[in-house]
Formats: structure tokens, C-alpha cells, sequence
């Protein structure tokens, strides 16, 4: 039975129909809040940055609230395609160029942080999410190849970085089996996971340590102040600082964030689970792929040997009615052998990219209000840093929260309201370069 979400549909707190769901390893079973309670410190948002944030501030003693409006990982930490990759959302190239050579090096640390961050939790906290290693980036024209060889080379000379390497035409069609791809790269420093189990098991951990989490809590609204206060459907909480972690699911809570993100919608399905016949043709090395394309098409196999693939966006509240159909063909240019392998789960998420495909981190007013969004589909390594940088900064350790936060981040043009024309028009150009 093939599971289909057609919308993100609000008038439920249960989670999507996915495959992660389906294979999901713990169930927290977690309370709404009831009546009003007093914290160090309310967290807004049950995703990556909301738990990592948690699971910090406990370790270091602070009294920690926790509010997510359906269930832990509901969004896009529960439903994305689970690569854990290297670097930013932009290559080391443009941050050099536009941050100067100290900072970019800086910001390409922070992301070994990240990646080395998101390991040790899950070693520490003995995280059963199927963590792998290997992110394969395959370019889809013969000039993206000569670029990635260039800065294949880069890596290595001077960011002394050895785990990466350079693919020929014809070893990128070994690795990943398919002949569409000119060359590329392979990342063994990378990884790949099981992002539900990764997100549950982070909350497993920041409860262990002290935070108190609650699900079903809506946050209606929170007022600045000493203290401060975030108003939901079931209660309040008063603490000395709140933190905003809704990424694409922040709606109309701020009036000062939206503008400077676009939510977006990605989509993924999963096959029946593949022979070992198949499994050797298609991925012989068990690695993550994601190519060269505008619109992304990402894919690897699942613990049981399912293909999971990635491809497609839209833009808007409403997922196509058949995420089945939107996804395969994309998978089928890739695997044209695969036309006879049924698809179990069809699901879709909601992110949110910059203008810039940076992290948008920062604060707002002056009463401890702190928000980090904008991954840019990026966000298993650096959501989780970008959890702890806002934990260390609260503690008053903001050096590295502070480097995110110089970053310039323009709004949108339009801002909140009129982004999305001018979205749908760019993002069309660019889906069209793909294809030619």
C-alpha cells in the first residue's frame, strides 16, 4: 500500500505516512502542556535546532522548556533525505570571495564541527538511527565536472581535507549506476541516517539530561519582557529567554522573520525493498547521492535496501495529489531499470532556504529572544551546531553564534507577502537551465 500525503494538513498532530515513520524505533509518548510553568529558557520548535538547544542548556544546568506544536522531528528533521554533508549550503569558493579567507575558514570548521557534533551525540547517547558514511555529489553537465575537479583540489590543498575525492565519468556510473552523471565527487567524511530516529533520539537525550519537552502545544504568541512569556493553547511559560526553531513551519509567530526566509516544499518516495542484485547495480557502496541539479535530486538506500529518492519541489501550502507520479520520473531518468519496482511511501516536507543559502542566525529586541532558520537543505549537521551555538551563546560563549550572525541576510524581495511570484519565476529558470 503505497502511503500518499497530499498537504501538510493542520488539522492533525499525528505524523505524515512516511517510510521514517513506518520504521521509526521509539515512541516518546510526550504530554501538552497544562496550566502555566517557569523556565531558564522556552525552546519553541521540536525539530533539530529546538532539541539540540535542549539537550545543551540541560547539560550545562539550565531549566529547559521545550514546546512543539504536533510531534518531536514532525517537520522537515523527520522527513528529509537524512545526508549529513560537508561544508555549507555555499562552497568554499563563494564564502572566501565574499567573507574574505579568515572567516571562510572559520565557517568551513564549524561544519566539521557540525558533522563531528551530530556523531558524537549519537555515539554518546547510543542513537540507533543507521548512520553510514559517504555523500556522493555527481554533476549533471560536463562543465559542473571540471568545476568539481577544481575544487576537489581546493579542499585538499588548503583545507588540508583528504576525505574527498574526484570521480571520472566513468567511476561516478560504478558508484551510483546510472550513466547520466559526467563526473563528480565523493565524500567520505559525509554520512547519511535515519533522521526521525536521529530527532527522537536527540529528545531521548535532552530528557535524560533534565529538559522537559511537551508535544501538541501550540504557541500562539510570545510577549518580549523581563521575563518573558510564550502563550499556547494549553498554558503558558515565563522565562528569561526564548528561542524561536520553526525553520519553514514559523508562520505568523514573528513578524520580523518571514521575510528573510522561503518555505519550500520537497518530496521523497521509497520503493519496495530491493534485491541484493539491484542494490549492487544501483549503489554498491551503500553512499548518499546528491547531484549537481538546481532542484536537487538526492537518493540512497535504506537500512531494509529501499530507494529513497528526493526530487521535486513546489512552492505554496498544497503538495501535489500524487507525490508518487511528481517523484518518479526524476528517479526513472536516473534508473530507468527500476520501472518495475512498486513504491511503498510517497511523503513530502516543508523547508526554508535565504536568499543567500546561508543560516540565518540571530537575535531579536533586547530581552534574550535568539532564532536560528534558513538551512537551505542543509540542515542534519548544521541545525544540530546551530542548536548548541545558540545554548553556548545564551551562556554567554557567542563567538561562533556571532559568526553566523554577521552574515548579511536580505529579505526576500517583496518581503512576506508578495516573495512568492518572484519565487516561482526564479526557481522556473533555474529547474529550466537544469534541463537544458
Amino acid at each position: 500500500m503505497v502511503f500518499r500525503l497530499t498537504q501538510d494538513r493542520s488539522d492533525t498532530n499525528d505524523y505524515p505516512k512516511s517510510y521514517y515513520h513506518a520504521s521509526k524505533n521509539r515512541d516518546l509518548k510526550l504530554s501538552p502542556l497544562d496550566g502555566s510553568c517557569r523556565a531558564d529558557v522556552c525552546i519553541i520548535g521540536g525539530g533539530y535546532t529546538g532539541l539540540s538547544c535542549a539537550l545543551h542548556l540541560a547539560k550545562r544546568g539550565y531549566q529547559v522548556v521545550l514546546l512543539e506544536a504536533r510531534k518531536i522531528g514532525w517537520g522537515a528533521s523527520g522527513r528529509n533525505g537524512g545526508q549529513l554533508g560537508s561544508g555549507q549550503r555555499k562552497n568554499q569558493f563563494e564564502l572566501e570571495k565574499k567573507l574574505g579567507m579568515d572567516d571562510a575558514q572559520r565557517l568551513w570548521n564549524l561544519a566539521q564541527d557540525a558533522k563531528a557534533l551530530a556523531r558524537e551525540l549519537i555515539r554518546d547517547y547510543k542513537i540507533e538511527c543507521d548512520l553510514k558514511s559517504g555523500v556522493a555529489h555527481p554533476d549533471h553537465k560536463p562543465a559542473y565536472a571540471s568545476n568539481t575537479r577544481n575544487y576537489v583540489g581546493h579542499l585538499q590543498r588548503i583545507y588540508q581535507y583528504e576525505q574527498i575525492e574526484y570521480l571520472e565519468r566513468d567511476q561516478m556510473a560504478a558508484l551510483v549506476g546510472s550513466d547520466n552523471y559526467y563526473g563528480g565527487s565523493i565524500d567520505y567524511g559525509a554520512g547519511h541516517l535515519h533522521p526521525l530516529n536521529y530527532a527522537l533520539g536527540m529528545a531521548a537525550a535532552a530528557i535524560q539530561q533534565g529538559a522537559t519537552l511537551y508535544e501538541d502545544t501550540v504557541v500562539e504568541s510570545y510577549q518580549e519582557g523581563k521575563p518573558n512569556r510564550a502563550v499556547t493553547n494549553c498554558g503558558t511559560v515565563v522565562a528569561d529567554a526564548i528561542v524561536i526553531a520553526c525553520n519553514g513551519y514559523l508562520g505568523r509567530l514573528d513578524k520580523r522573520l518571514p521575510g528573510k526566509i522561503m518555505p519550500i516544499n520537497n518530496f521523497i518516495i521509497a520503493t519496495e525493498p530491493l534485491s541484493d542484485e539491484r542494490v549492487n547495480e544501483i549503489n554498491p557502496k551503500d553512499v548518499a547521492i546528491a547531484d549537481s541539479r538546481f532542484v536537487v535530486n538526492y537518493f540512497r538506500l535504506s537500512a531494509d535496501k529501499r530507494l529513497l529518492f528526493g526530487g521535486g519541489e513546489n512552492y505554496g501550502r498544497i503538495f501535489p495529489q500524487d507525490i508518487e507520479s511528481f517523484v518518479r520520473k526524476p528517479m526513472l531518468e536516473i534508473y530507468p531499470q527500476l520501472a518495475d519496482i512498486p513504491i511503498e511511501y510517497a511523503w513530502g516536507g516543508t523547508l526554508a532556504v535565504t536568499l543567500n543559502r546561508m543560516p540565518h542566525f540571530g537575535r531579536l529586541g533586547k530581552f534574550n529572544t535568539y532564532f536560528a532558520q534558513g538551512y537551505s537543505g542543509h540542515g542534519v549537521a548544521l541545525a544540530t551546531l546551530g542548536g548548541k551555538l545558540i545554548a553556548d551563546a545564551i551562556a554567554g560563549e557567542a563567538e561562533n553564534f556571532d559568526l553566523f550572525g554577521k552574515i548579511p541576510t536580505h529579505p526576500f524581495p517583496g518581503g512576506s507577502w508578495l516573495r512568492w511570484p518572484a519565487l516561482v519565476l526564479g526557481m522556473s529558470y533555474y529547474a529550466l537551465r537544469d534541463r537544458m
